[in-house]
């Protein structure tokens, strides 16, 4: 079963910008990484301006980054633990 990583954020917020390039970095260099299985990861997009729920809830946090529907991180992505979360993930 594939890792789900969902990214909420909204159009124009610079962090939302960082943390999705970070989820880009650690995806791709967990697919050229042969020593380490690639984990099967589904990546969702999410803005807070398409669901009253997610404004709510997430509206001063954005960027939030969720491993298998848990808060991973919120505002800065780190690529370190990031790739760790995920592995753990899929083991």
């Amino acid at each position: 079963m594939p890792v789900s990583l969902t990214l909420i954020g909204k159009p124009g917020c610079h962090l939302c910008d960082d943390a999705r390039g970070v989820i880009r970095e650690v995806l791709d260099d967990l697919a050229a990484d042969a020593a380490v299985p690639t984990p099967a990861v589904e990546v969702t997009e999410l803005s807070i301006l398409d669901n009253p729920a997610l404004l709510d809830e997430f509206a001063e946090e954005i960027p939030v980054v969720m491993i298998d529907g848990r808060v991973h991180t919120i505002w800065r992505v780190e690529p370190a633990r990031l790739r760790t979360a995920l592995l753990e993930a899929a083991a």
